[in-house]
């Protein structure tokens, strides 16, 4: 069962050793798999996926890719494709700052997904983007290694793996 993210805060918000942050409540949940975290792999990219199904294609030991789109609304970075790949992969899920597709799609895949809204329109294929660079939104900066939890109720960082 994962770790729900109200009791991670009861346990760690006083806690120096840990530096959780709790992300502001801006993202949806789209995924099938409502709770979920892992050790965090991160991405800064702008209206263009290719990056993101590189890692979604890499073993995911159970991790959390963090995708800074910069907030675009204007098309979407992760769709049931990538989704699934994902979940094939090992990946727990995806934090998108951007949007997303096939909506309906994502709620039947074993695979954690918040984002800020979603878009039809698919995003363009340059393959532009960086890997593993501290990125910044919902009040958060979030850098790879770090680790994500994320449920109903929003979503928190840490500097380390959290247990109850």
């Amino acid at each position: 069962m994962a770790l729900l993210t109200t009791d991670l805060c009861d346990a760690y918000a006083d806690d120096p050793g840990v530096q959780l942050r709790v992300m502001n409540p801006m993202l949806v949940g789209y995924g099938g798999r409502t709770r979920f975290g892992g050790r965090v792999t991160t991405l800064k990219l702008f209206e263009d996926n290719v990056r993101v199904r590189e890692l979604l294609s890499e073993p995911g030991d159970g991790g959390v890719l963090v995708v800074d789109g910069g907030g675009s609304m204007r098309c979407a970075l992760l769709g049931d494709r990538l989704a699934a790949l994902g979940r094939d992969n090992g990946w727990s899920g995806a934090i998108i700052y951007g949007c997303v597709r096939d909506s309906a799609e994502l709620a039947q895949i074993d695979f954690g997904v918040q984002a800020l809204n979603t878009h039809p329109l698919k995003s363009q294929k340059k393959g532009l983007g960086e890997r593993d660079v501290s990125v910044t939104f919902a009040g958060v900066t979030i850098q790879s290694g770090d680790w994500l939890y994320a449920d109903e109720d929003g979503g928190i960082a840490a500097t380390r793996e959290l247990t109850l």
